[in-house]
């Protein structure tokens, strides 16, 4: 079954609901921030899309963080980091029995329905 991360207050998380549902595709919701997340979760998502993929460096909480915390930040440690601050992940992530996308776009539109 799809699996999608994301927040429900996230604008592109709501436009991914909303256009799955219209296509009857079946998913379940996920709440990274309510829900929480393993870090054995983002492991596979960074080990499987690389952390450049998973990590939101535009975010305002990425922006936030002092700049020596934003620097620690590496793909052994990345896991637990995201773990404290779901906010910085990427969004939404769509898991279908393993494979993964991110990002609510035409190729991921695709990817869905095919």
């Amino acid at each position: 079954m799809l699996t999608v991360y994301g927040l429900k207050n996230c604008d592109t998380c709501r436009k991914a609901r909303k256009w799955l549902d219209g296509q009857k595709i079946a998913y379940r919701f996920v709440d990274v921030r309510d829900d929480g997340m393993s870090a054995t979760t983002i492991a596979t998502w960074i080990g499987g899309l690389g952390l450049d993929a998973v990590v939101n460096r535009r975010s305002t909480t990425w922006r936030s963080l002092p700049a020596e915390k934003r620097e620690t930040l590496t793909s052994s440690n990345a896991a637990s980091f995201l773990v404290a601050h779901p906010t910085l992940i990427k969004r939404p992530v769509f898991d279908n029995d393993g494979k993964l996308a991110i990002g609510f776009n035409d190729a991921t539109k695709d990817a869905l329905q095919g």
